[in-house]
């Protein structure tokens, strides 16, 4: 016994610890208070029954719990090294291999690098692949890459939220990833052509279909039979923007049929939803547009049935989700490119007006004309974005005048009168018109983007209702506005036509990696949390030396007892 307790004199008790330091959790912390309650119970019990001796192994024995003895001066640097590592993990870094997997270092190869893209392959098209793979070896690193992947399977299976990409992208068309946000797939590679071309593409067949609409007018409207215009120019149009709408459709169908995966991501964005609305209503400019001397005596009502058909249905879908509240309602999606989801219905009824089908006119302008109001306040009421618009994307604003435009010359068809209703609607588009013209830097210094092309049809649109009211008001001032605003809209589809030639064939700029349809599904950048590790040290080291000292202490008593 005297050994003993020269092994555990005071003089000894300030050597230097050997503690298990970590990060306390909240259940940690009972589980210890627990142990410090049986402790002191059990130095309790042998004071008052002093009926065995304590011994110094079982005083020690709760310090054999601790799996890991780091000094207590060192404590504070080792955990600091230790939290510095984790924090440097959680770190994504801006190139797009961080995530799942897709590093430099899980890279084997060239093929590592495909398999990067096949994340948004078709599933049916991405087995066959799997299935076609000749060695073992190999099948053995393309699951290897999978395990190492596991993380994407959800986000881009199942749909992005809406609010999601409003939170990671930027701009009117949503097409710009933030600072702060990270993607699926490498920035620092070209991506597959398929996978770079957008479903906006179809803008290009709006602007120059509603030019085939445009041209047709001035060679047939007695407004502008002082002008001698050619029917070769409506003709030659058409057929350009019928080899365009045919050339885009097949390239968007070999995607859906090789990128499904990213083809329901662009109907699951809020701006490019509405696209899918496009080639319906680039199919129904062709028909309104047809040349004369292609025209039959009289359409058959089929045509308006099989354009009409699919963009009726696909809007109640979407009416529906704005109507029904959901994470979709119309307040929190809306943009200025909603109004070619509504801008359809007038040019179908334009259309079922020239079949002759005028109830089928009538219903389907109620119903756009209800939801352009709808779109049209909450769109003048504030953008959901709530960020003051880019200078180079100030030319969205054009897309307010598309659907009054359409509205007025729609209007004129079913009732064979540009009356008061249609003159409302073209005076409402006309003074849209004029306050985005007195803002002409507005419209200077943007970054071209194949985009664009979606916004040249509103000025088209105008122009055609200019000429139907000056068939019905004929005035120098009347003829002079729709010549002007022709001229406008003709030289704004040269340009932007000239300006895609230039991007594709000598600049190779047109189809930039589209990042908009890449990103996570959640946030893979995390906030740092408080630091509060340095605080648990000093309650943790103040208990374990409490609990040491009082023993000494206690073991000291009992020595002088016995």
């Amino acid at each position: 016994m005297n050994n003993g307790a020269s092994a555990t004199s005071p003089h000894n008790s300030f050597q230097t610890y050997f503690l298990d330091i970590h990060e306390v959790l909240p259940e940690d912390e009972e589980e210890e208070e627990g142990v410090i309650k049986m402790e002191d119970n059990k130095v309790t019990s042998s004071k008052k029954g002093l009926q065995k001796p304590i011994k110094l192994r079982e005083l020690k024995r709760p310090q054999r719990s601790f799996n890991r003895q780091v000094s207590l001066e060192t404590g504070f640097s080792v955990l600091g090294v230790e939290s510095k590592a984790k924090d440097e993990k959680k770190v994504l870094r801006r190139s797009g291999r961080s995530f799942g997997g897709f590093d430099s270092a899980n890279r084997v190869g060239a093929e590592a690098r495909k398999g990067d893209f096949n994340i948004f392959r078709t599933k049916s098209t991405l087995s066959k692949q799997n299935s076609l793979l000749p060695t073992r070896k190999e099948k053995e690193m393309e699951t290897q890459r999978a395990e190492g992947a596991t993380g994407l399977n959800e986000p881009v299976n199942k749909s992005v939220p809406v609010g999601r990409y409003f939170d990671a992208l930027r701009g009117p068309e949503l097409d710009q990833v933030k600072d702060s946000e990270d993607i699926l797939l490498p920035k620092d590679e070209l991506w597959p052509f398929l996978l770079r071309f957008p479903i906006n593409c179809f803008g290009i067949c709006l602007g120059l279909s509603s030019q085939a609409v445009l041209w047709r007018a001035l060679s047939t409207s007695p407004a502008t039979k002082f002008l001698h215009v050619t029917p070769f120019i409506n003709l030659s149009l058409w057929l350009l923007a019928l080899a365009t709408l045919i050339s885009v459709s097949i390239t968007y169908l070999l995607k859906c049929i090789h990128y499904f995966e990213a083809v329901k991501r662009e109907y699951f964005h809020p701006v490019r939803v509405n696209f899918f609305f496009a080639p319906w209503v680039v199919c129904m400019f062709l028909a309104i547009g047809l040349p004369p001397m292609l025209e039959p005596a009289k359409l058959h009502p089929a045509i308006w049935c099989a354009f009409m058909g699919p963009y009726f249905f696909l809007e109640l879908k979407i009416y529906g989700q704005w109507l029904s509240g959901g994470k979709r309602r119309l307040c929190k999606v809306a943009n200025p490119s909603s109004h070619l989801s509504v801008v359809g219905n007038f040019v179908g009824a334009i259309l079922a007006s020239k079949v002759g089908w005028i109830e089928a006119a009538k219903f389907l302008w109620s119903i756009g004309f209800a939801h352009y109001i709808v779109v049209f306040v909450t769109l003048y009421q504030r953008l959901p974005t709530s960020e003051a618009l880019p200078k180079e994307l100030h030319p969205v604003y054009s897309m307010f005048i598309a659907a009054p435009s359409a509205a007025s010359i729609a209007w004129g068809s079913i009732y064979s009168e540009f009356d008061g209703c249609s003159r409302t609607c073209f005076f409402i588009a006309l003074f849209l018109y004029i306050s985005l013209v007195v803002r002409i830097n507005f419209f200077t210094g943007f970054r071209f983007s194949v985009a664009w092309w979606s916004y040249t049809f509103p000025m088209t649109t105008a122009s055609v209702a200019t000429i139907k009211y000056a068939e019905q008001v004929p005035s120098v001032l009347s003829k002079g506005l729709a010549l002007c605003l022709s001229f406008m809209s003709s030289t704004m589809v040269s340009v932007l036509f000239v300006s895609t030639l230039l991007h594709a064939l000598f600049w190779k700029t047109l189809f930039p990696n589209d990042l908009a349809i890449a990103i996570t599904k959640k946030r893979l950048v995390k906030e740092k949390k408080p630091f509060k590790k340095a605080y648990d040290i000093k309650r943790w080291t103040k208990q374990a030396l409490t609990k040491n000292n009082s023993g000494d202490k206690e073991f000291n008593g009992e020595n002088k007892v016995v």
